[in-house]
């Protein structure tokens, strides 16, 4: 495999060629960065540069579903972790919603993001080495399990973490069938070459409620209706060990699940080791690592 290895660190106080969190409406901005910056030899990522993502359809086997699927279920229950900032819960339930650094707390995820076979997809796609951003688990049971608003990851990363450029890619595996009514997620496809600039400063300390519920950094109504009758949307379904691996900026989103089947995912974010955060563009204040890492050690296989 040839790495191509085109450097996009910023200095300290760069430009910002992403502009966000804004007091008046901007106009999008198409995107200033590639898509893809390394050699794709990988079939099944042949249309990630147009469409801005790719389904794998068995990146587990269904025997490694039901290993996952039972460590996350000791996640959720470890009482342990009940005090733990990591672990988020839903806000009208107290369910378990999430629980981040999950490639820390387990050893099987901590495989995981090292197979060649995942590292190979983040690689071929950013072009160099990559480190993890952020990892979790998303929880969504059955009938009460709440969705995440349209948004574009990265200008999360930008604004709140310091991710210079939009070179970072997100893989999410399923451990449950994604049917098209249980919540699964909704993508815009070639919404990634647009960067929509939100509305609305960043307030101090709010990054855990936004994490039951994003409402700083998303886009307008009018934003998601012009990109929406540009690009149409779809939807990342398919069985239990299945993949989605999608860029940074893809604009993306999923509905409430009042069904009686849950929808869970491993979920892992990559960063080029040349894209490597600096101070937030547009936040008074980082987050915490356990959110947006500054450990910055290439992952190796």
């Amino acid at each position: 495999m040839v790495l191509q290895h085109t450097d996009t660190r910023f200095e300290a106080d760069s430009y910002d060629r992403y502009p966000t969190r804004l007091a008046t409406p901007a106009p999008h901005l198409e995107r200033a960065d590639a898509t893809v910056w390394g050699t794709i030899e990988r079939p099944e990522l042949g249309s990630f540069d147009s469409d801005g993502f790719v389904i794998i359809d068995e990146m587990i086997t269904p025997a490694e579903v039901a290993e996952f699927s039972g460590e996350i279920s000791r996640l959720a229950a470890d009482p342990a972790l009940r005090d733990d900032d990591r672990l988020i819960v839903e806000k009208s339930s107290n369910r378990v919603r999430s629980v981040f650094e999950v490639h820390k707390l387990s050893a099987m995820v901590a495989e995981l993001v090292r197979r060649p076979q995942v590292l190979e997809l983040a690689q071929q796609v950013l072009g160099s080495e990559v480190y993890v951003h952020q990892s979790r688990v998303n929880y969504m049971p059955g009938f009460r399990g709440g969705g995440f608003y349209w948004h574009s990851d990265f200008e999360t990363w930008h604004a709140e973490d310091g991710m210079p450029a939009p070179r970072a890619v997100s893989l999410s595996i399923a451990l449950t069938d994604n049917y098209p009514i249980n919540g699964s997620l909704m993508l815009m496809p070639g919404s990634h070459r647009t960067f929509v600039p939100c509305l609305g400063s960043t307030p101090a300390e709010h990054y855990r409620e936004s994490l039951q519920e994003q409402e700083i950094g998303v886009p307008s109504p009018d934003d998601i209706a012009a990109l929406a009758d540009r690009h149409g949307i779809t939807q990342f379904t398919g069985r239990a060990g299945s993949a989605l691996l999608f860029d940074s900026n893809l604009m993306h989103g999923s509905s409430n699940n009042i069904t009686p089947f849950p929808r869970s995912n491993i979920f892992i974010v990559f960063n080029s080791v040349e894209n490597t955060l600096v101070e937030p563009f547009a936040a008074p204040a980082r987050r915490p690592e356990y959110i947006g890492s500054r450990d910055f050690t290439p992952i190796s296989a």
